[in-house]
């Protein structure tokens, strides 16, 4: 019987980037937005559904007869603390509660390497100075308690919480994701560092659902940067390999701005926006 994933924010950018990588022979994806999406291609293994993180009920059906959910929903950068409030944090608490409710088994969190952006790599001292990050053997560990950045950054570390305590209360499996900067190329200089390929976040998604795990995880979204200091291994014990390397597209990298100012911060720019202004 092929394997079932519900994935929220399927419309987004996230989401529009892994529908045609995860989808397949043995899954099929439950494609989920309040916006409009494209319908199924002849043969492509998914279903739609409009719905809103805000209706409990229409997230229950949804999570019905799925067998893990993928959750993409939410805010992407920094917006007011009410709006972050309602969409990041409530939505996420409305979709882990459906997904107990239809009995998931396993639910990827999407969080962010905001929820942490206050850390600051050893030997730098921007302004700010942020604080020294914990180290690794192969980088920052994944586990590293959050520094956020930003009201953003807080509210994946809220939805990185609720997740563990739907983990430990309920027997779910729980990954939380924290993402770098998952885009076609590097946005930026500090994408040399945090860059997540589209190729690569569907092998950390695949991983996450094939994986024999139990509890709560937390694990950097990360690809095999040169420049990156994150820790890989604890993606590698769940059997995440990336294989993009950043490094290919160092040549026509431009800075953003603030990126230079925040450079050996986790967040880079995002550690100098104004917090809760919408981006």
């Amino acid at each position: 019987m092929p394997v079932r994933v519900l994935v929220t924010g399927a419309a987004g950018r996230v989401g529009s980037l892994l529908r045609p990588r995860l989808a397949g022979p043995g899954r099929i994806l439950r494609l989920l937005d309040v916006a409009e999406q494209r319908p199924a291609a002849p043969g492509e293994p998914v279903e739609i559904v409009r719905a809103d993180l805000a209706d409990p009920a229409a997230l229950v059906a949804a999570c019905t007869g799925v067998d893990a959910v993928l959750h993409l929903a939410g805010i992407p950068t920094e917006e007011t603390w009410d709006a972050l409030l309602r969409v990041n944090v409530v939505g996420t608490q409305h979709l882990l509660e459906a997904a107990r409710r239809a009995g998931v088994p396993r639910v990827l969190l999407a969080s962010s390497i905001h929820a942490a952006g206050c850390y600051r790599r050893e030997g730098s001292s921007p302004d700010p100075p942020g604080v020294p990050a914990p180290a690794g053997p192969d980088g920052v560990p994944a586990a590293a308690p959050p520094r956020p950045d930003t009201y953003y950054g807080w509210s994946k570390a809220a939805v990185e919480s609720l997740g563990s305590l739907y983990a430990d209360r309920f027997g779910m499996t729980v990954f939380a994701l924290r993402l770098g900067a998952c885009f076609p190329e590097p946005p930026g200089l500090s994408g040399l560092e945090n860059w997540l390929s589209p190729g690569d976040c569907a092998r950390l998604v695949d991983a996450c659902l094939r994986a024999e795990a139990s509890g709560f995880r937390v694990l950097w979204g990360i690809s095999r940067n040169s420049r990156r200091w994150w820790s890989l291994v604890e993606g590698r014990e769940i059997g995440y390999e990336p294989t993009d390397d950043a490094e290919r597209y160092a040549d026509r990298v431009r800075p953003l701005d603030d990126e230079i100012a925040t450079s050996g911060l986790i967040g880079a720019q995002f550690c100098r926006y104004p917090v809760g202004e919408r981006r």
